[in-house]
């Protein structure tokens, strides 16, 4: 046999010297030395084949290529007669990888940044990639804030060419930022311009915020944020001269020095708008929101930007850019700008493609689009019909993507990608509230019957305040314009005994139709009439204002005409973000059957978005009842009450207002009534669950008798937290209120629990 190549790699790069052999046609090839890896795979990686013929050249390439496959750690090829033979010897498999002295990151973490460098158990052992590894946990460390994390690998050969690798980790230390310097500041103390940045030097909350870990990616957004701060503040001229990050020697505290340069603060003295102008000049210049002698602010000129873009997006061009070119006077320290306004191609929409829906029919989508197919494209339309179907309450998500057609460039699609959440459910459950105790619940409800957008529900409530058996039907589209009508039938009993009210029994039973005329895109009308059979009863101690109704009119016969006007611009009705809530409802017994009365209610709710997350909601309602012809007040049945969950929380259910002249006293309820809520909304810390927030909330009302003075002076207050969940069981509230202007004989009940009953 003769030896024609011996050759050991330690560098894919490096270029062996190989011995000078006689070239020769290869007749055969053998492979020696295989224990795991198949011959086919050294055959696939290794140029020659049989009836090739070898020398110096695609010898030396040959054993690079079977290198390169790192399967190996020597290679030698030999020649017998005109047999090629190689002689390989194989690299160990990875038997185990073993963490020890990992409690920062757990072992699936670390398996998983492993594996995506390709270092996992059953792969072929190599050196370099361990290294790799090291390096990458290295970093996933140092992410979080680990700086002296050291990291020791152990690799420990076993029987048939396997390693076992040991990764022995010492996480030190967590660093924290001991100190944030600013240098050059002087329009603004270093406090208030620490107050912008995420990063910041150790508090009580640090361990659950973590700011004061060093980010290299969190420092770069604070910067940003300083310099939009001072730009927004007419610091046109403001740089950041240099930053120095530092950590001492135990590698424990870190020291941030930012050195900026302010600048001299600037106002605007002119703008004006120019380019292709397909909206009139006069209407831009409106929508501008930075004005003559104002302050610089970049912020107002990025949002004039905006809007001129938005509104030419509203006639169809989509991608239109609007530049703002500044024309800077340092001598009087003025900025003047011009809006050069290329509104581009003018696009429309070519088709509407819907995905996800499984249930949903396409046609009860399609009829919430506000942006239609073949139309010109509108953002506005587009963002109001991904709204509308949110509110639908069929989706968990909605997205909607508007990629161009490829070859035609005024072309977009409309993609809407739905997810669908259960709407149909049989219910037998048990639910609690403080006002009703505890409630039994059963219920066969489709909201999405068929996939129509129609509504079937069949329920029965069962507290020992109140039995309801109710059965309702829904169509949201009785004709194409959207008008909607639904049929309710129902039967409620009420014994008031057990609620904290007066005590009295009512049995009502019903039947009546509704319909809802939407008006305009954010305004409707709701209209509709019920038949209803009201029987009364008294108690031995239902209270003589009650009593001598009840002996004159123990049965009633009352047709009400309920309604309401609403303008509603609310991003969703059960998680509202954004938007407001203006409504006026009534019903009203018409004339001529056993009671004749009135109530009217007006409520106002407005959200504002504070923070991405963030959220702020004030509302307020007003409640007035009275009786007509022959019926001389509001029939106590039909009174209000305030005072718990939904009302005032942090005081007993139904406990404020009139009381009764009986031996123990029982809240009346009264005919009119005032309520107030101011609550800062946000999601739980951490989460993006957008079914569960907390809130923080101020609450006031009070109910008035009709023979009393409505004096604001008397109503409650109260503040506290809240937590509102949509769980399984339904809408869930837990609160913790303490009243602030708490009065004698007042009744307070700080916890308010409310299971399977909407939120205010």
């Amino acid at each position: 046999m003769k030896k024609i190549l011996v050759f050991l790699c330690l560098l894919f790069t490096f270029n062996p010297p190989v011995s000078a052999i006689e070239s020769f046609v290869v007749s055969d090839i053998r492979v020696e030395g295989l224990q795991r890896i198949s011959a086919g795979t050294v055959f696939n990686y290794l140029p020659i084949k049989v009836g090739d013929r070898i020398d110096d050249d695609t010898a030396q390439q040959s054993i690079r290529a079977l290198y390169q496959t790192g399967f190996f750690d020597d290679v030698q090829l030999e020649q017998e007669g005109t047999i090629l033979i190689v002689i390989v010897k194989e690299r160990p498999s990875i038997a185990n990888i073993e963490f020890k002295g990992n409690k920062a990151l757990d072992k699936d973490t670390l398996m998983e940044g492993m594996k995506q460098i390709g270092f996992v158990e059953g792969r072929v052992f190599n050196q370099s990639i361990l290294d790799r590894v090291v390096q990458e946990l290295k970093n996933q460390y140092f992410a979080q804030g680990k700086y002296g994390a050291e990291i020791e690998t152990i690799v420990t050969p076993l029987e048939r060419g396997r390693v076992s690798v040991t990764v022995d980790i010492t996480e030190g230390e967590t660093a924290k930022i001991k100190q944030i310097n600013i240098v050059g500041n002087e329009a603004f103390s270093e406090k208030d311009l620490q107050k912008r940045f995420k990063l910041s030097t150790p508090t009580v909350f640090s361990f659950l915020s973590k700011k004061d870990r060093y980010s290299k990616q969190k420092l770069s957004a604070d910067l940003e944020s300083l310099r939009s701060y001072y730009q927004d503040q007419g610091y046109l001229d403001f740089d950041i001269e240099s930053t120095q990050v530092s950590i001492t020697a135990d590698k424990r505290d870190i020291y941030i020095t930012i050195n900026i340069i302010e600048g001299e603060k600037y106002t605007v003295s002119d703008f004006s708008i120019k380019g292709r102008l397909v909206v009139p000049e006069s209407e831009l210049i409106s929508l501008v929101t930075i004005n003559p002698s104002d302050t610089y602010s970049r912020k107002e000129v990025s949002a004039s930007r905006k809007v001129i873009a938005d509104r030419l997006a509203d006639e169809g061009y989509a991608f239109t850019n609007v530049r703002a070119v500044p024309e800077i006077d340092k001598e009087n320290r003025a900025v003047s700008f011009t809006f050069i306004v290329d509104p581009g191609r003018r696009i429309y929409v070519r088709r509407i493609n819907i995905s996800g829906n499984t249930t949903t029919r396409d046609a009860v989508i399609r009829r919430e689009m506000r942006q239609l197919e073949g139309a010109w494209y509108s953002a506005s339309k587009i963002q109001r019909s991904r709204v509308r179907l949110q509110r639908l309450g069929f989706f968990d998500d909605v997205k909607i993507d508007t990629p161009t057609v490829a070859g035609s460039p005024d072309q977009v699609d409309v993609n809407i990608e739905v997810k669908e959440r259960a709407t149909g459910s049989v219910l037998f459950g048990v639910g609690f509230s403080d006002a009703d105790g505890l409630l039994l619940q059963a219920s066969v409800s489709q909201r999405n019957l068929f996939g129509t957008g129609r509504e079937l529900n069949l329920s029965f409530d069962n507290s020992s305040v109140t039995r309801v058996i109710n059965l309702q039907y829904l169509n949201p589209y009785h004709t194409i314009d959207g008008i909607s009508r639904g049929f309710n039938l129902f039967r409620r009993e009420v014994d008031a005994e057990e609620a904290n009210t007066a005590e009295y029994v009512t049995d009502t039973t019903g039947l009546g139709v509704n319909y809802r005329f939407p008006l305009s895109e954010f305004n409707s009308l709701n209209a509709g009439l019920s038949f209803e059979r009201v029987d009364l009863e008294s108690t031995p101690e239902t209270p003589p204002e009650i009593l001598s109704f009840i002996e004159q009119s123990p049965s009633n016969d009352i047709v009400p005409f309920k309604g309401s006007v609403a303008h509603d611009t609310r991003d969703s009705i059960l998680y509202a973000t954004t938007g407001l809530l203006n409504r006026l409802s009534w019903e009203l017994a018409l004339p001529g059957l056993d009671l004749e009365y009135y109530k009217l209610n007006y409520r106002l709710a407005w959200y504002r978005p504070v923070t991405a997350k963030m959220v702020f909601k004030a509302a307020g309602e007003l409640g007035y009842g009275d009786g007509y012809r022959d019926t001389e007040e509001l029939p106590f049945f039909k009174n209000f009450f305030a005072g718990g969950a939904g009302t005032v929380r942090g005081y007993k259910a139904r406990s404020l207002g009139p009381r009764d002249s009986g031996d123990t006293p029982e809240p009346l309820g009264g005919s009119r009534r005032v309520l107030t809520n101011v609550e800062l909304l946000f999601p739980i810390p951490g989460t993006e669950a957008k079914d569960k927030r907390f809130s923080i909330f101020v609450d006031g009302g009070q109910v008035y008798g009709p023979n009393a003075d409505v004096d604001l002076s008397d109503m409650r207050f109260s503040t506290g937290i809240a937590f509102n969940w949509f769980s399984p069981l339904g809408p869930l509230s837990v609160s913790y209120g303490a009243p602030i202007n708490k009065k004698d004989g007042d009744e307070t009940e700080n916890v308010q629990v409310t299971i399977g009953r909407f939120f205010r």
